[in-house]
């Protein structure tokens, strides 16, 4: 059903789009920030250890530099998401066809679920070896 919109409710229409890609931003950045605060942890603490005991011998810094670097990587795939969403609903709104994007959403949120899962199970791991 396409209906034409009168030109301020277009402009509402458009702002929403765009404080939602906004937050979608906002949202990647804060998780590529926390990817590499868990990529440097590793290296953290084996300058700590080190710094404990000069003598000691670390073969690996463990599975931090991984999962960060997967946590950057999720950060930087949710920005180009949010742009093309972004896209597709202005597009939608020039035709009056928004419809929510449930797709999307459950993509995203599965992808959270999962990777905070691994991370749990990490630490899991983790602990039991100290």
């Amino acid at each position: 059903m396409q209906t034409k919109l009168p030109a301020d409710k277009l402009a509402t229409e458009y702002m929403a789009a765009e404080r939602t890609f906004l937050a979608w931003i906002r949202t990647s950045i804060a998780i590529i920030t926390l990817g590499f605060v868990i990529a440097k942890f590793g290296v953290w603490l084996r300058e700590i250890a080190i710094r404990l005991d000069p003598n000691i011998q670390i073969h690996s810094i463990g599975m931090s530099l991984p999962m960060g670097e997967t946590m950057m990587a999720f950060g930087g795939i949710l920005s180009i998401l949010a742009a093309w969403h972004y896209h597709i609903v202005n597009m939608a709104i020039e035709r009056g066809e928004v419809r929510p994007s449930r797709g999307l959403v459950f993509i995203v949120t599965f992808a959270v679920v999962a990777l905070s899962a691994l991370m749990i199970t990490y630490m899991q791991l983790a602990s039991t070896k100290i």
